[in-house]
């Protein structure tokens, strides 16, 4: 039991470490270290002839702060904010978040807006590396209000836009993406966005959120061989232990299976001698019964029933069936090869499934197993059961 607690103990300190360790995240705002490395850039629309202004307060420091003003030069004004993706060296490359399948922060404008949040991924049969207009950029909208909106959103659920697989001649049924070329992660406008206004954005806790299925995997394997490392100690320990059970039993069983001496000892009621002699050497005959004994010694039944519950404490049925039980186990461990029937036979049970009831009832265990047990004892010369060298079978 002490084994069986200390076990589960593990086990849940192994469950709570692996699950912990499960659940990644990556704080990109405010910036942390050993996280994913980016660098603040904006889009303006002066390409397109516009005049809309975007600008950066803080980058990523203690959130990602930036304020902009929308104009009308142009039919489809545009500004954004971007945390583009770099190496340690400070060189632009696409990151590897496979690991993460969903992004958090909280967003907060001023006036409250609606905005658009897109996910640039390079896909080298489409476009080069660094011509970002033309990666396939899945996106999704959000809101958010002078207070402070918290956002959740699933970066396995954006949605490219359809224009995208007009322009670059892509097959629109092909909406999957991967998400171990992320270019960059864009915060931009959209048409419900306020014109000629000037507008601030501050994105907080911008975190990303994922999933390790190597540490539940080890924590299944741990579980799996902790467990069936404890079954078989355990049933090693209870096989030695029912092996000693036994053992100790049989010894106790001596005076049952030593009969022989019974008429040995200086009695001075010679019927009660011929009552005992006469037990112990007819006890395997299935006919033997108390009208048998009565017939033969002459005794009454009262008289054979004082005597055995004297003597040894029983009555004339359990004295039979120690006598043939404690045999029955003598010859399982003697002879591998006699079949379980033969040996009931051989003791006096001419029913084998009553056979199997009473050696259980008095052994704890079935023919087979025992024979099974005295089989593993003999390699363990501490657990003979009844080996060649206990008194119990010499005298028998």
């Amino acid at each position: 039991m002490i084994a069986l607690i200390l076990l589960l103990i593990a086990f849940a300190l192994a469950a709570w470490f692996c699950i912990d360790q499960s659940y990644l995240s990556a704080a990109l705002v405010p910036r942390a270290g050993g996280g994913v490395r980016w660098r603040a850039v904006t889009t303006e629309d002066a390409v397109l002839g516009g005049t809309s202004t975007m600008r950066i307060l803080d980058p990523g420091r203690q959130s990602f702060r930036f304020d902009f003003r929308i104009t009308r030069a142009t039919a489809h004004p545009y500004v954004a904010a971007e945390m583009l993706f770099e190496d340690g060296q400070g060189h632009t490359v696409p990151a590897d978040l496979s690991r993460y399948a969903t992004v958090t922060f909280v967003a907060q404008c001023a006036p409250a807006n609606s905005l658009v949040f897109a996910m640039p991924i390079f896909d080298a049969s489409v476009a080069k590396p660094g011509e970002f207009w033309a990666y396939p950029s899945p996106a999704t909208h959000f809101s958010c209000s002078e207070s402070g909106t918290p956002v959740s959103l699933d970066l396995t659920r954006l949605v490219i836009p359809a224009w995208w697989f007009d322009v670059y001649k892509v097959d629109p049924s092909h909406q999957s993406y991967r998400l171990d070329q992320v270019a960059k992660f864009v915060f931009g406008i959209n048409h419900h966005s306020p014109r000629e206004v000037d507008s601030r954005v501050a994105i907080s806790e911008f975190t990303l959120h994922g999933r390790d299925d190597r540490y539940l995997v080890a924590l299944a394997v741990i579980l799996a061989i902790g467990s069936g490392a404890f079954a078989v100690w355990f049933l090693r320990g209870h096989s030695r232990a029912l092996a000693a059970s036994l053992d100790s039993q049989l010894s106790n069983d001596l005076p049952f299976v030593a009969y022989r001496e019974l008429t040995l000892e200086p009695f001075k009621d010679k019927e009660k001698a011929a009552i005992l002699q006469f037990i112990g050497d007819n006890y395997a005959d299935p006919e033997l019964n108390m009208s048998t004994v009565t017939t033969r010694i002459g005794a009454d039944r009262e008289k054979i029933n004082e005597i055995l519950k004297m003597e040894l404490g029983m009555t004339f049925t359990g004295y039979v069936n120690k006598l043939r039980l404690t045999e029955a186990a003598r010859v399982l461990k003697d002879n591998e090869g006699m079949p379980i029937a033969d040996i009931a036979y051989s003791v006096g049970y001419g029913n084998v499934s009553y056979f199997n009831k009473l050696f259980k009832e008095e052994y704890d265990c079935t023919p087979g197993a025992f024979r099974r047990l005295a089989t593993q004892a003999k390699a363990t010369p501490e657990h003979d059961l009844a080996g060649p060298s206990n008194p119990l079978y010499d005298e028998a």
